[in-house]
C-alpha cells in the first residue's frame, strides 16, 4: 500500500519501504477498521495493536509529542509519565471518544480479570479528530459493536483512505483519511522497520505540497477555509528505543507535516505517538531491576529521518486512497486522484 509506483507521486525517499509499505511491516503490529458510511453518516473507528499478545501484561515503551494541543485524546498522560502503552490504540471522531473508551476498557477487562481487583486500573489510548464537516457528528453513531468489529478485523493487511476513523476526514482541502507507510533501516547488520499510520484532518486548503511541488487545493469547495482540524500520527518500530528516544522520534513528525504544507494552526489537535515493540515491560516482576535496551543516540539521526519519510508518505497516501465524498449539508471533499485529473488538464 502506501503510494503505488504508478501514482506519479512517489517521494524522493532515501530509504526503501517495507514489504507492504504499511505500519504493519513492524512485526506484530496489526490494524483494523469499522466503517459507517451512508446518508449523512461518514465515520467509524480504527484500531492499532502494537503486538499480538496481552498488552496489559506486556506493555510497550512509548513516547508522545503534543504538537498542538487542541484535542480530546485519552491515555496520553500515562505515556508522558510512565512511557508505556498497555492497550490497543483507537482512532475515531471527537464525540465518540467516550464510547470507544468504554468499549476498549470492557475489552481489556475481559482479557484481564485482575484489573481493578488485585492490581490497578487500565489506561486506554483513544485518539480523535473532528469529522463534523462531512459526518453527522452530533448523532454519535459509533457504538461498542464497531470497536469490537475493528478489533476483530485487525490484521497485517488493511485498507487506507476513507475507512474507519478516517471516513469523514478532510485534509488540506481534499478528502483525508487513514494512511500508512514504512521505511527499512539497517542497524548492527540487521534490518529494522519504522512504520507510520496517520488519521488526517488538518491543513488549510491551497497549501498542499507533494514532493516539493505546490498544489492549489484552494480551488476545491470545502466548507472550511482555515487550518482548523487535527492529525493523529502513530509511529511504530522494532528498534530497541527507550521512552525518551521514542518521544524524540514523535517530535520529528512535525517536520513531515511541514513538508506537506501544514503550519499546525491554532485550532488543530496535532498529536504524535511513537512506540517500540522491542522493549516490553511486564506488568508483574519478581525482580527490582529490569533489562532494557536502547539505541546509541549518536546514530539515531537515521531513525529520525526514516520516521519523517514514513509520516510524510503516510499523509499523502491517506489522500491518494480516499475517494471523493459528499457529506452532511452537501459539503463535498474531493479525493486526491480526482483532483489531480482536473488539476493536470
Amino acid at each position: 500500500m502506501g503510494l503505488p509506483k504508478d501514482s506519479g507521486l512517489l517521494l524522493h525517499a532515501k530509504r526503501p519501504a517495507g514489504r507492504r509499505n504499511l505500519i504493519s511491516d513492524v512485526p506484530g503490529v496489526k490494524v483494523g477498521s469499522a466503517t459507517i458510511n451512508g446518508g449523512d453518516v461518514h465515520t467509524g473507528v480504527t484500531v492499532v495493536l502494537p503486538h499480538e499478545g496481552n498488552l496489559f501484561k506486556e506493555k510497550v515503551m512509548a513516547g508522545v509529542s503534543v504538537i498542538n494541543g487542541f484535542g480530546k485524546s485519552t491515555g496520553l498522560l500515562q505515556i508522558e509519565e510512565l512511557g508505556t502503552i498497555e492497550t490497543p490504540i483507537a482512532l475515531t471522531n471527537t464525540f465518540s471518544v467516550g464510547t470507544v473508551l468504554e468499549a476498549l476498557t470492557r475489552y481489556m477487562l475481559e482479557q484481564n480479570e485482575e484489573i481493578g481487583v488485585t492490581t490497578g486500573t487500565v489506561n486506554c489510548v483513544v485518539t480523535e479528530c473532528n469529522d463534523g464537516r462531512l459526518n453527522d457528528i452530533r448523532g454519535m453513531h459509533v457504538k461498542e459493536g464497531h470497536v469490537r468489529a475493528a478489533l476483530a478485523a485487525a490484521g497485517e493487511e488493511f485498507e487506507e483512505g476513507a475507512v474507519g476513523g478516517g471516513t469523514g476526514m478532510v485534509c488540506l482541502g481534499l478528502k483525508g483519511g487513514i494512511g500508512s507507510a514504512s521505511r527499512v533501516i539497517r542497524a548492527d547488520n540487521q534490518d529494522y522497520v519504522v512504520g507510520a499510520l496517520v488519521m488526517t484532518n488538518f491543513g488549510e486548503p491551497g497549501n498542499l505540497v507533494i514532493g516539493g511541488r505546490h498544489y492549489d487545493t484552494g480551488i476545491c469547495k470545502t466548507a472550511e477555509k482555515r487550518d482548523k482540524g487535527s492529525v493523529i500520527i502513530l509511529i511504530a518500530t522494532d528498534l530497541p528505543l527507550n521512552e525518551r528516544q521514542l518521544k524524540r522520534v514523535a517530535k520529528r513528525s512535525m517536520i513531515a507535516l511541514g513538508r506537506v504544507g501544514s503550519f499546525c494552526g491554532n485550532g488543530s489537535g496535532d498529536i504524535a505517538i511513537a512506540f517500540s515493540t522491542a522493549n516490553r515491560l511486564s506488568h508483574y516482576s519478581d525482580t527490582d531491576i529490569l533489562p532494557v535496551r536502547m539505541f546509541y543516540d549518536e546514530h539515531i539521526d537515521n531513525v529520525f529521518e526514516a520516521a519523517v519519510e514514513a509520516v510524510e508518505e503516510a499523509v499523502i497516501s491517506s489522500l491518494y486512497h480516499a475517494d471523493s465524498m459528499i457529506g452532511i449539508r452537501g459539503n463535498t471533499a474531493i479525493g486526491l486522484k480526482e483532483f489531480l485529473e482536473t488539476y493536470n488538464q
